[in-house]
């Protein structure tokens, strides 16, 4: 769970659309997801050797200090957090894990596949999310140029700014369409760790409407731990 509460000292929203994934290595790393059960279960995927805990009440002992400290988190959600990699976000607790290629953790509706939270770092000389510039270009770019395929027309709904904890971070709302398929997403970008993370939450976009509240809980739990 996270270190400590989350602060939203900044909030400023920026609403307008514009007509406008990142690939880290795979690394051994010691994950706590938080859940209603106790166990503990080890994969291989290649060379990457993952241990999950799945830590429920009862089983405080097994925590750091530190993370004893955090918020309570909303009903209905669960709570990843990767010490190693320096980072922890919310996720609904029916979703279930998956391994989403390119990407250092996912989770997914169990029966709607195409609704599901992803995450991924890449390495970066920066050191705030502002260094890569305003928010209306960085999210331009990221939706035009990255997020969106050629036969896909992207769109941009509306930009807020956070602070949490001393750490900035740009959220964002944008579908992109294709002839036969929309997808809609909330994506949420920070830097911190010498790293440029990126989580992507998003739906079918005929569904949006129902759980776009919902997934909007997942965008804004985001945040980098220190490491």
């Amino acid at each position: 769970m996270a270190v400590s509460s989350l602060s939203f000292s900044s909030a400023a929203t920026l609403s307008r659309r514009l007509n406008l994934p990142l690939k880290p290595s795979c690394s051994t790393r010691t994950i706590i997801a938080l859940s209603k059960d106790v166990s503990i279960a080890e994969e291989r995927s290649g060379n990457c050797k993952r241990r999950s805990l799945l830590i429920g009440v009862g089983a405080s002992s097994l925590l750091p200090t530190k993370l004893l400290l955090a918020q309570e988190k909303p009903p209905n959600y669960d709570e990843f957090v990767d010490l190693e990699d320096g980072y922890s976000y919310y996720y609904p607790s029916d979703w279930r894990e998956f391994d989403f290629r390119g990407h250092d953790s996912a989770f997914k509706d169990r029966y709607l596949q195409l609704q599901n939270v992803r995450l991924s770092f890449i390495p970066t000389a920066k050191t705030d999310i502002h260094d890569m510039g305003p928010i209306e270009k960085v999210v331009a770019n990221l939706v035009r140029h990255v997020y969106s395929t050629p036969t896909q027309v992207p769109d941009v709904f509306d930009m807020q700014e956070r602070t949490t904890d001393g750490k900035n971070y740009y959220t964002f709302e944008y579908t992109l369409t294709s002839p036969n398929f929309s997808r809609a997403a909330f994506a949420t970008i920070a830097v911190g760790n010498g790293r440029y993370y990126t989580l992507i939450v998003g739906a079918n976009e005929r569904r949006w409407r129902r759980v776009r509240n919902q997934l909007k809980v997942v965008a804004d739990s985001f945040k980098v731990l220190d490491i």
